[in-house]
């Protein structure tokens, strides 16, 4: 059995500040999921991260606070979380709107597992997951991408997650594989939707055929608890970073997952509706 883990990057709102939503499918053969989590484990724990989740949004951003304390970089691991609690306190402490003050909380409550870290150890984190990731050759990436702005008043999971299963689907009826089953971040607003759409699939088919080889309703966990969730995450904000700003640091990492046929990248779409695009992932989509 492969078990495909699910997450997005992008927010689903039009006119926020994402241009796309991305959906990602990390699938990994079942029998191998106890080895590949402790490797997982084993580049968390190189970082003092092991029990927390790996946000890579949140991850990679930059922490003004980290700037304001002298020698942050020699600083050990416990005085460098001391120092930057010390700021962050001192700055909540300011008079300032309740939307900005909320807004700040956020931000810190994200950040704060990772807070130890310098910026540069941050990115080397992530990179050493992307690179985990592609150094598995028994797994596969399946994800839709699609720009927000060509498509007004849909569902835009829904319409990224009916891309993913299908394609997900037709990977293990082409390899004559096992059954597949779909792991998903528990996200409330979605989750009874998507339990509802899959019984759909099950009974009626997708738009592209019938769903034969993955089982039952998706199963929602933790991601905060579920390391490949975390790294589906890591995989969707790479696609998404590509197309949005060209970064290529992570997305050639995670990329040599894509699955293909005949060199095409069929595990992925970059939708622009009616607009010809001309990007490196449409071109090796096939989409010419």
């Amino acid at each position: 059995m492969y078990i495909c883990y699910l997450d997005e990057s992008g927010t689903p709102e039009h006119g926020s500040n994402t241009d796309h939503f991305v959906l990602a499918g990390l699938a990994i053969p079942a029998e191998l999921w106890k080895q590949k989590d402790g490797q997982v484990d084993a580049i968390k724990a190189k970082y003092n991260v092991l029990d927390h989740e790996i946000h890579t949004a949140w991850i990679v951003r930059d922490y003004p606070e980290q700037r304001q304390i002298p020698d942050f970089e020699i600083l050990d691991w416990v005085a460098r979380r001391r120092a930057v609690l010390g700021v962050r306190a001192l700055n909540l402490s300011r008079p300032r709107s309740n939307s900005k003050q909320r807004e700040l909380l956020k931000n810190y409550a994200k950040t704060d597992d990772y807070v130890h870290l310098t910026h540069a150890e941050r990115i080397n984190l992530v990179k050493e997951l992307a690179g985990l990731i592609g150094s598995w050759n028994d797994v596969r990436l399946f994800a839709d991408a699609h720009a927000k702005k060509h498509l007004a008043r849909i569902d835009h999971f829904s319409f990224a997650f009916e891309q993913v299963v299908t394609r997900f689907n037709t990977f293990l009826t082409v390899t004559h594989g096992p059954t597949g089953m779909l792991v998903q971040d528990n996200n409330q607003t979605v989750a009874h939707r998507l339990t509802r759409t899959m019984r759909d699939y099950h009974r009626k088919g997708t738009a592209w055929g019938n769903i034969g080889k993955v089982i039952e309703t998706p199963m929602f966990v933790d991601s905060a608890l579920t390391s490949m969730v975390q790294l589906a995450d890591l995989c969707a904000y790479a696609i998404r970073r590509f197309l949005e700003k060209n970064e290529r640091e992570l997305f050639d990492l995670v990329a040599t997952r894509i699955d293909r046929k005949n060199g095409d990248w069929v595990g992925i779409r970059h939708y622009t509706g009616k607009y010809e695009c001309r990007c490196e992932m449409c071109n090796a989509h096939g989409r010419r």
